[in-house]
């Protein structure tokens, strides 16, 4: 029934990963059937740490709700429809254009919560055997940062870090095996299945009462493979200097585009007909219009699109340069902008923030320890910045000329001035 259900059956039409397909042609997955791996790995996972020898009375002393073994069937299913749902508030190309383009304070997990605790969905958890309640599949569908007004018992904590954990939720599991796969690059692939097998519930740290999602010393090598996998997508996937570029010009066209669009009012609406009613192929066929017709909204950032005009990129941060200069790319993008116009010049910096999150692991002699106290891999990954500024593609041999012979003087002049500032 969740399957058939609208909402669910809206993902079709939302793709995993925007505009990627531009770069990577296989990339044409679906948030439908990443919605569907997750279940599937969310029951493999709780299939593992809830096991009988698994779940032992010292584990189940850290989970207060959890008195017996029968309420495990409920709580199962309860896991399996929110790791269903959880994706079903993303928008049109998914994350590429979210935080401009919704009303303050609402996010796609915000809308995902609308849809599951919607007189629509209710009537399907009604219907279930036995009954499901909704408020127990929000709080595992969008975990307790998103769910603030609610509480978490340690039980509902952990049953939604198997969906949306920063260190094995099964989220990112399939989200880089899938994307890998589609992308058709090998920087995503680890062994998932080992990794599953060694996962556990421990105390978050030796001794503590607070239970956390962790694992068994012998899948300490498959831990690091996810992080490292994971660190690799994004740095050679997810921010590649062209799909950034493209998120861009996309996010340019949608904001021209629904500041123009009656419906919308200059954001998504978060209204569950109109959001069900909104998805990559409406944007596509406005894109489009846009496209072939200079009088309408969002028209260079469309033909930018479809025409594969998109901005070069001019510069590139790097470890050199930063001895120079501490912000590099800003710098020259400032640079750029007084010498060629704000109009010519684009500029991403995303952030690569915690590559791989800290988690108890269960030692051979059955201590708990912290992983990075166990694995030099995970303590040596750490953030990286990112900088690439772009230009215009008819400015792009002009630029580059003016960018080689001045270069260092931009990037010395900004750390001189900051040092006489001091």
């Amino acid at each position: 029934m969740v399957v058939d259900s609208p909402f669910f059956q809206r993902l079709r039409h939302i793709n995993q990963l925007a505009l990627s397909y531009l770069i990577y042609p296989g990339a044409t997955h679906k948030r439908f059937e990443h919605s569907l791996g997750v279940m599937e790995l969310a029951g493999r996972v709780f299939d593992v740490v809830t096991k009988q020898d698994n779940l032992t009375d010292k584990i189940r002393n850290l989970l207060p709700p959890l008195k017996h073994f029968s309420q495990l069937d409920y709580w199962k299913r309860v896991l399996r429809m929110a790791a269903l749902c959880h994706d079903a508030g993303h928008l049109p190309f998914s994350h590429a254009a979210e935080h401009e383009l919704l009303p303050q304070g609402w996010t796609h997990e915000k809308i995902s919560r609308e849809i599951i605790e919607s007189p629509e969905m209710q009537a399907i958890w009604s219907a279930m055997t036995p009954p499901l309640r909704p408020e127990h599949i929000t709080k595992l569908a969008v975990g307790a940062k998103h769910a603030t007004d609610l509480q978490f018992s340690s039980w509902e904590r952990v049953l939604s870090e198997i969906i949306v954990g920063d260190a094995f939720g099964v989220d990112r599991i399939d989200y880089l095996l899938r994307d890998s796969h589609h992308t058709g690059v090998a920087y995503g692939k680890f062994d998932h299945y080992r990794l599953i097998d060694e996962l556990r519930i421990l105390p978050s740290v030796e001794n503590s009462s607070e239970p956390a999602l962790g694992i068994k010393e012998g899948g300490i090598h498959s831990a690091e493979s996810m992080a490292l996998a994971r660190y690799f997508m994004f740095s050679q996937v997810y921010f590649h200097p062209i799909r950034l570029i493209y998120d861009q010009h996309l996010r340019d066209f949608l904001i021209a585009w629904l500041s123009e669009n009656k419906l919308f009012g200059g954001t998504f609406s978060t209204k569950l007909d109109n959001h069900l009613m909104t998805t990559d192929n409406e944007v596509n066929v406005a894109m489009r219009t846009a496209a072939f017709d200079s009088r309408k909204p969002g028209h260079h950032a469309a033909r930018a699109i479809l025409a594969h005009q998109h901005f070069k990129v001019l510069y590139e941060r790097n470890p050199q340069d930063i001895k120079l200069n501490s912000e590099p790319g800003a710098t020259i993008r400032d640079a750029a902008i007084s010498k060629f116009g704000a109009d010519a010049i684009s500029y991403s910096n995303p952030k690569l923030k915690s590559v791989g999150a800290d988690f108890p692991v269960q030692m051979r002699d059955d201590r708990v320890l912290a992983a990075i106290a166990v694995s030099d891999t995970l303590s040596l990954l750490k953030p990286r910045a990112i900088e690439y500024v772009y230009v215009k593609p008819e400015r792009y041999d002009e630029a580059i000329k003016w960018l080689q012979e001045n270069k260092e003087e931009i990037l010395s002049t900004k750390g001189k001035a900051e040092d006489e500032g001091e």
